[in-house]
């Protein structure tokens, strides 16, 4: 497929909309119907969402991750502290989420800012996930650059022999958690007419506006 090709790729959006009379005042509990509808409607990874960071340099740094927690406080996800992103979160701890459902012609977004999980909460995430997974997060020195995939074979190999299924959580890793700021709620309209709604904290309120497509 051509530039030509892609730049006449398009589709109609869902007839469905999105009101200031249908939603819930608290941005947490509108998530939360969106969260489960995303649920229902068996899309894959619907917990999969993009996270937006800034280092020291100034330049904005991207990824997909999933989200495990969250509520009222926060939004939570587990990494490597020393890869890209752990590094760029203990620079500038502020960050953007970003949640797509095609299938809804849906979309979130999520800013604010972002601290590091306790460490008991760390642990407690960290030994539900599979052995596997734990001796994972010792092998792999996440972002930085390794001569070759035998070498992260080796070394998961051998902390699989050092650790057999007791395997402790690493100093390196944990969960961070984003304390929301802002949110936007996006509704795919037909004419690209969208519905965008967002949510500004207003000390212990939300104040609730419409914006333009």
């Amino acid at each position: 497929m051509n530039k030509h090709e892609l730049a006449d790729l398009r589709r109609d959006f869902a007839v469905g909309g999105l009101s200031e009379s249908d939603i819930a005042a608290n941005p947490f509990e509108q998530f939360a119907v969106w969260m489960n509808d995303a649920l229902k409607a068996d899309i894959i990874d619907a917990n999969a969402m993009t996270v937006s960071t800034v280092g020291e340099d100034g330049r904005p740094s991207v990824r997909v991750v999933l989200l495990k927690y969250y509520g009222e406080e926060g939004f939570a996800f587990f990494t490597n502290y020393e890869s890209k992103k752990g590094r760029d979160l203990t620079a500038n701890p502020f960050a953007a989420m970003h949640f797509f459902w095609p299938q809804l012609d849906r979309q979130v977004a999520v800013y604010g800012r972002v601290e590091k999980t306790s460490r008991e909460e760390s642990e407690k995430y960290f030994k539900s996930r599979p052995v596997d997974s734990r001796i994972a997060a010792w092998a792999s020195a996440q972002s930085r650059v390794i001569e070759s995939r035998d070498v992260l074979d080796k070394r998961f190999e051998e902390y699989k022999e050092q650790f057999g299924h007791d395997v402790p959580l690493p100093p390196f890793w944990g969960g961070f958690r984003l304390t929301p700021e802002r949110f936007e709620f996006w509704q795919g309209r037909q004419n690209r007419l969208h519905d965008r709604i967002c949510y500004q904290q207003d000390g212990d309120a939300w104040t609730i506006t419409r914006l333009s497509p």
